[in-house]
């Protein structure tokens, strides 16, 4: 399958080619840098592997839940390039991709990232044994406080930048974590590889039914007439 993916949710603007199976990955840690960047890694990638975007099956979009701007520019593009090459979207969660890099099979993952005004996002995963994430709950924003269901997680590992912004987070699950957060940010050629499992399980979306993962729909939503 040939897939373009890109993923704008974090800090890390992230962008990869599947062709057939190889991968071939640009990933920028920029903070608000990414509607700069993106195109121009998006060019590089597509002219590494030899490809026009009229080559892809699909485009793999990293949907979130992450920063509301960054959602917005990565569901744009994803969006306008796949209007133009005829193709479908598969949406894949930003945080599910975050656990399948930190996780090894039979892995609980805890995933969190900042959502800024004291909380953040969270997702908890279970790796199965082919590597992909299975969600335990559904993803959600938390307070800086104990997560009940790390109590019957057993050992988890700890993933995104969200433990290490907000200390007392952390502190307050400290009795589950094993282990240091390797894993910050979503990375493109993981993403490609979720999204060709989920394509092939019927996952693909029309560009316009493309939906990210606001959660805090106060911000998402537009003013009283606008």
């Amino acid at each position: 399958m040939k897939l373009l993916a890109l993923d704008t949710s974090s800090d890390a603007c992230t962008v990869a080619v599947m062709n057939d199976g190889e991968i071939i990955e640009r990933h920028e840690e920029q903070p608000r840098e990414h509607t700069r960047i993106l195109l121009p890694m998006i060019r590089s990638v597509l002219d590494e592997a030899g490809m026009d975007i009229t080559d892809v099956d699909a485009i793999a979009l990293g949907n979130g839940p992450g920063s509301f701007i960054g959602m917005r520019i990565a569901a744009s593009v994803a969006q306008g390039l796949a209007h133009g090459a005829g193709v479908e979207i598969v949406p894949v969660s930003s945080l599910a991709i975050v656990a399948a890099l930190a996780g090894a099979p039979g892995d609980t993952v805890a995933v969190t990232q900042d959502a800024h005004m004291q909380q953040v996002y969270l997702g908890i995963y279970r790796i199965d044994d082919k590597g992909y994430p299975e969600a335990v709950v559904a993803e959600r924003l938390h307070d800086q406080v104990a997560i009940p269901e790390l109590a019957a997680s057993g050992t988890v590992r700890p993933a995104g930048c969200g433990w290490e912004r907000y200390p007392a987070l952390a502190a307050a699950n400290r009795d589950y974590l094993a282990g240091d957060v390797e894993v910050r940010y979503p990375r493109a050629g993981m993403l490609a590889t979720l999204a060709e499992q989920a394509a092939s399980a019927g996952a693909a979306i029309a560009p316009d039914a493309v939906n990210p993962a606001y959660l805090r729909q106060k911000v998402a939503e537009k003013p009283a007439g606008a």
